[in-house]
């Protein structure tokens, strides 16, 4: 009898399934829409753009690595093509960007499915070898083709526009960009709670034992492999026409690095930590700044105590210590006053 995805969660699991993913977005769209608040100027809304790019990046590598287990060292390739891919059809060739980002992506998508069905073959320390060999191909590239890409100078990039509008100003971008935040991680916790997404999580607990239960492994590790690459490649060219300028750096190894520092930050197989990964190691930087020549030596000891004291990461360890005490407060008021 073929394995169908993981046990079928009973109605009630469903239901109670679904009122915390509904209440996990209700939280995010809170705090993206009380987030202004404490934004005093265009610097400071600059800064959480960044925040929630880097986020959906991370959202969608932590469906790849956090939910089925495959290592990738190359995914700032992909943000790299998303960027400059929209980039050189919107400013060389005249598209209009909405349509020159949605081409780009696409593009993406297909290439990562054409080099995905060989790759994913390889498993551990291989696969993490072939993604990082795909990821300085494209970095090079982009780097050496000036007639192109403008080489290591990099490249200006039109602005987007919407219907003949351009987006532009920081406000703009940042409600922009928290909406579709908001839509990455909602499409990703539909994923992670659909049978695909039980099926992932099953590949990473055992291969093996995955398809020896029926788990099309190939299949599975393919799909959320073009996902992943699709979520970098969007917030990719989304970079390059918020900062209308790019440059092969966004596509280089130390930047992929930067990519999986977050994810695993932020807590594996959590789609919110991989938010607050992005959050706290995009943020963190800008308050070390006053540290001068010691910023990264800082930076690398709030890592490294991070991982020693929270070792599944931040967004669960938080969780677990902070959960009873909610609990508590929930149910004290709740309680009625005699």
């Amino acid at each position: 009898m073929a394995f169908s995805a993981g046990a079928l969660p009973s109605a009630s699991s469903k239901a109670l399934a679904g009122l915390a993913r509904r209440k996990g977005l209700a939280a995010l769209a809170l705090a993206i829409a009380l987030l202004p608040l404490a934004l005093p100027n265009n610097y400071t809304y600059e800064i959480a753009i960044l925040v929630g790019l880097n986020a959906i990046v991370c959202v969608g590598l932590n469906l790849l690595v956090g939910y089925a287990g495959q290592i990738s060292l190359g995914h700032a390739g992909f943000f790299g093509l998303g960027a400059y891919g929209s980039a050189i059809l919107a400013a060389r060739y005249g598209w209009p960007p909405l349509a020159s980002l949605a081409a780009a992506t696409a593009a993406v998508a297909l290439l990562a499915w054409a080099i995905g069905r060989p790759i994913l073959r390889l498993r551990g320390h291989y696969l993490a070898m072939a993604t990082l060999g795909f990821g300085i191909i494209v970095s090079i590239v982009l780097a050496t083709e000036d007639r192109i890409t403008g080489g290591p100078d990099g490249m200006a990039v039109p602005p987007l526009t919407v219907l003949g509008f351009a987006v532009s100003g920081e406000k703009t971008w940042y409600w922009l960009v928290g909406a579709l935040l908001i839509a990455s991680v909602w499409v990703a916790q539909n994923l992670i709670a659909s049978p695909r997404g039980r099926a992932l999580r099953a590949l990473h607990g055992s291969e093996f034992a995955a398809g020896a239960l029926g788990i099309d492994a190939a299949r599975h590790k393919l799909s959320i492999f073009v996902v992943s690459a699709v979520f970098a490649a969007a917030a990719g060219a989304l970079t390059a026409h918020y900062a209308g300028f790019i440059t092969p750096a966004k596509a280089s190894f130390l930047h992929s690095i930067e990519l999986v520092t977050m994810v695993v930050f932020g807590g594996m197989a959590s789609t919110y930590g991989a938010v607050l990964g992005a959050a706290v190691l995009t943020t963190l930087p800008q308050f070390l700044t006053v540290f001068k020549e010691y910023e990264m030596v800082l930076l690398g000891a709030v890592m490294m105590l991070t991982m020693i004291f929270m070792p599944q990461g931040l967004a669960p360890t938080l969780a677990r210590a902070l959960g009873p005490a909610l609990e508590k407060l929930l149910a004290a008021a709740r309680r009625k006053p005699v």
